[in-house]
Parts: C-alpha cells; structure tokens; sequence
C-alpha cells in the first residue's frame, strides 16, 4: 500500500468513524478491507507512532508504569485486567510469562510482529495506549493507562522504544495455513495416555502427539473425560459464581497472548448476543451467539483431577476457558466440582 492509499485509509476511517461512532476498530477495519493493525499504522503521525520490535525487553518495563489496563481479545471474547505488573519472566524461548496477583499473561512473542505507542486523538477515536499486532495486522495485546498510571514512566518508555522511522503503513502477511489435524486416530492410545496425565499443561504436547484438534479430542473423550454440556452454562457459571462468591480462573486467549483473571465475579450484566463482567478491575465481554459449543472436561493431575469447562466457536477456536481458582500443589475446590456437575 503506498503512502497516497495509507492517507486515503486514514481519511476513509475518520469518515467511518462520524458515521459509525459505536463500531470497534477491530469491525470497522473488516469493513474497510483492511487489517486493524494496518488502520492504526495509517495514523501514524502525532497520535501513533511506531516502537521497535523488542517486546520481551519492553515488557520487562511494565513495572515501572505502576497500574495498567491489558486487554486481550479473539472474535467471540474481550477480558480486560487491571492491575501491577509483578513477576516477569521472558528468557523462555517460546513463552513469556507475568505472574501476578492481578496481571497473569503467557506471551507468544514470536506472534508479536508491530507495536505502536498511541496517544489520545478526536479525529481518529484513539486512545492512549500500547497495541501490539501480529504479522497479519491482528490486534495481540492492548495496554491502556489508569487513574494510578505514572505517565513520566508512561512518556518515558515511550522515548526509550520509539523507532526512527515512522512509516504510515506496514506490510502484514498472509494468514498461515491452518493446522492439519489427523482425521484418524489411535484412539485407545490417546486415552490411556490422558488417563495418566499428571499436570494439565501436558495434555497440548499430548494433542501435537497424536495431531489432534483440542474438539476433535473432546470427542474422542465424550463420556470418559469429557461431556457436552449446554452453550449456556457460561451464563450459568458466572452467575453462580457472583452469587456464590467462588473464585474462578477466565483464560481468554489468542496466537500471541493468553490473559487469566483469577478471583471472584461480581457484576454481571446480560445485553442481546453479550454476557459481560463488569467489575471494577475485571471486565469481560462474551458473545454469546459465537459459542458453538462448549464441554466439561476432567484432566488427571498430580493435585487430582481438575475439571474445565471450554468454549468453542464454529472454526473449533477456544472463545474461553474456566476453571476453578487453583495453584499448583492444590486441589481442585469441591464447590467448583458441584458447579460443573450440574451443568
């Protein structure tokens, strides 16, 4: 795209936006026939400028900035934290990880493609924020500054990151292909090995072993380790969940970034197509009419067993997962157990 077509998609997306001031950016640039990441890079200028792909050493600043907003979304689901960035660690080659009571993340940085420091702008709708993108130019991460944000620290980083050259346009590239998952399987196999699992984060290694889809897998499981249940039982858990006060475990993830809020539910708020969260320091926002389907799934682990409940969209993509609030060493609780149990 030259720079005479980057300019007319900036004035193209002004345009959209007077017309269709409630659109996301994420919807309005599928209209536009452009990548998000391509609309935001179009802008570039005062209110968006282009940081250097360095992730993992720009995350270990985090702390600095004191308390954030992360966002994270995929098609069907958005979860937003608010908190401190605490323990980070991003020497692992394929996963970066912030371990927090608040901010809990698992980084795909090889996923992690363009970043852009954003700034507060009428014309464009922008907000001040961090937006990270993949190759194809779909949104990673978003971080967004609080009332308790040090914007010296904010200002600073962006000073340190910043590139020299600030094209308004980048250059994604094609979706990858998908996966090809095994149509066959042996079945027997695959279920004596999951029979033994001992840590739930062996069973996506157990998947790639036998090239499985994770649906596919449920399948195969139905009536052993996994059982379809209704593709309501999100609003049933939530619900239950603020009612109750059981602390539960939202993972909602994308290729690049995977984002856990850990704690209790208290605000819950139905809208056609949408259930949300709407709690002081935790937001979600889930559509319900991309739910697919969804199973209860149990998983052997050194702690006994620990029982999942996974959204899917149409694709066989995860919307969301829940657990009940666990840490390693400790078993499932038993009111999360009942939960599932009668979904």
């Amino acid at each position: 795209m030259n720079a005479t077509a980057t300019q007319t998609l900036k004035d193209r997306w002004i345009a959209f936006r007077e017309q269709n001031p409630k659109t996301r950016i994420r919807d309005a640039a599928n209209q536009l026939k452009v990548s998000e990441g391509e609309l935001v890079a179009a802008c570039t200028g005062s209110a968006v400028k282009h940081i250097r792909n360095e992730f993992p050493a720009f995350v270990q600043r985090m702390p600095e900035l004191g308390k954030v907003m992360v966002l994270t979304r995929n098609e069907n689901c958005v979860i937003e934290r608010k908190g401190v960035f605490e323990m980070i660690n991003t020497e692992n080659k394929h996963v970066g990880t912030v371990l927090g009571k608040d901010i809990d993340l698992r980084m795909f940085f090889s996923r992690w493609k363009f970043g852009f420091s954003v700034g507060d702008d009428a014309a464009t709708g922008f907000k001040r924020s961090w937006q990270i993108f993949d190759a194809q130019g779909t949104a990673i991460v978003k971080i967004y500054p609080t009332d308790l944000t040090n914007l010296a620290a904010w200002d600073q980083l962006e000073r340190d990151f910043v590139t020299a050259e600030q094209l308004n346009v980048i250059t994604v590239s094609p979706a990858p292909e998908p996966k090809v998952f095994a149509q066959e399987a042996d079945t027997a196999a695959f279920l004596q090995e999951w029979s033994v699992l001992q840590d739930t984060h062996d069973f996506f290694p157990l998947l790639m072993k036998y090239k499985l889809s994770r649906v596919h897998a449920l399948e195969i499981a139905a009536g052993k380790f996994a059982r379809r249940v209704e593709n309501d039982c999100v609003k049933t858990i939530l619900q239950d969940a603020a009612q109750s006060g059981l602390e539960i475990m939202v993972f909602v993830g994308n290729p690049g970034n995977i984002e856990i809020h850990t704690g209790p539910v208290q605000k819950i708020l139905e809208i056609p197509s949408w259930i949300n969260v709407m709690d002081p320091d935790f937001n979600l926002h889930l559509k319900t009419d991309g739910i697919a389907q969804c199973w209860v799934v149990e998983k052997p682990s050194a702690d006994g067993v620990i029982t999942s409940v996974e959204v899917f969209d149409a694709t066989g993509e995860m919307i969301v997962q829940f657990f009940g609030k666990r840490k390693p060493g400790s078993p499932e609780l038993e009111d999360w157990r009942t939960l599932t149990a009668k979904l």
